[in-house]
């Protein structure tokens, strides 16, 4: 399959409007974070800067980039078709783990989620807000993954999406001060829906920031753990990771950076989900 290019993947007139909307953000806060209440690692509730962005508008920006990015893989011939083995591979892993993933968020029980395969010798997988996953080949390939280490690939990217990080990211790069910008994404979705709307390849070049990403490391590897994939492989995914890292085309390492502060995290948590991983193997 041919090469692809890397997807660079408060105002209110009244007391009483202002109490209601808080409670909204902490209300949207509390269902989003509901799977911190039973999860075995610690990651707390879901920021209440989201909920600046309509959910819906994004995830359907979302689902329109992720239809161009797969209609231009196919016209390149690097789109995996159905009877692929790797991709049915990938399908496989993905079923078991969106099994564990409507705890951590109750509105992906309407998503559409979508699993597909682009032949790319680059380092790299994602997923979009809506659940859209995209792994590259040279993921599997060049690092010789097992399907314990896809499986905490793909639960890392899940939980990007289920803790809404894109929102989050938007929220911040559009909102910079508390003005009419602000308020008018509030009360008419204004600025921010429109920026929802119009973000195109923007979703497949937010930068998470660290917080993000060790939030997403410990969400995928419960999920992945509570869908019987191996916790451990998580620490020897990155430990992959860390060792491409001098190699070309790593989509992968710039918005998700290794070391050995990330791995010793992983390590202090794969015994905490162990006792799910084991009650899922029997």
């Amino acid at each position: 399959m041919p090469d692809l290019p890397h997807p660079t993947p408060l105002f209110s007139c009244a007391c009483h409007g202002r109490r209601a909307w808080l409670q909204t953000l902490v209300a949207g806060a509390a269902v989003v974070g509901a799977g911190s209440a039973w999860a075995q690692v610690d990651v707390g509730k879901s920021s209440a800067l989201r909920n600046l962005v309509p959910a819906e508008t994004l995830e359907q920006a979302a689902q329109q980039q992720y239809a161009e990015l797969l209609a231009q893989a196919k016209e390149q011939g690097a789109l995996a078709g159905p009877g692929n083995a790797q991709l049915q591979r990938l399908q496989t892993i993905a079923q078991r783990l969106i099994a564990q993933a409507l705890p951590w968020n109750p509105r992906a029980k309407d998503w559409q989620w979508q699993v597909n395969l682009i032949g790319s010798k680059q380092i790299n997988a994602f997923c979009m807000p809506g659940g859209k996953i995209v792994f590259y080949t040279g993921l599997i390939d060049q690092l010789q993954l097992s399907d314990d280490e896809i499986a905490m690939v793909m639960g890392h990217e899940m939980a990007h999406a289920l803790r809404e990080h894109s929102r989050e990211q938007l929220a911040k790069t559009q909102a910079t001060g508390l003005g009419i910008r602000l308020g008018a994404a509030i009360f008419g979705l204004g600025d921010m829906g429109t920026a929802a709307a119009n973000l195109g390849g923007q979703l497949l070049t937010l930068k998470f920031s660290r917080s993000d990403e060790s939030d997403a490391d410990l969400v995928g590897l419960e999920i992945a753990a509570r869908a019987g994939y191996a916790p451990q492989a998580a620490v020897t995914l990155w430990e992959k990771m860390g060792a491409a890292t001098g190699k070309g085309g790593i989509g992968f390492l710039s918005t998700h950076p290794t070391g050995p502060d990330r791995i010793a995290n992983l390590e202090a948590n794969v015994p905490k989900v162990q006792g799910l991983y084991e009650r899922a193997k029997r």
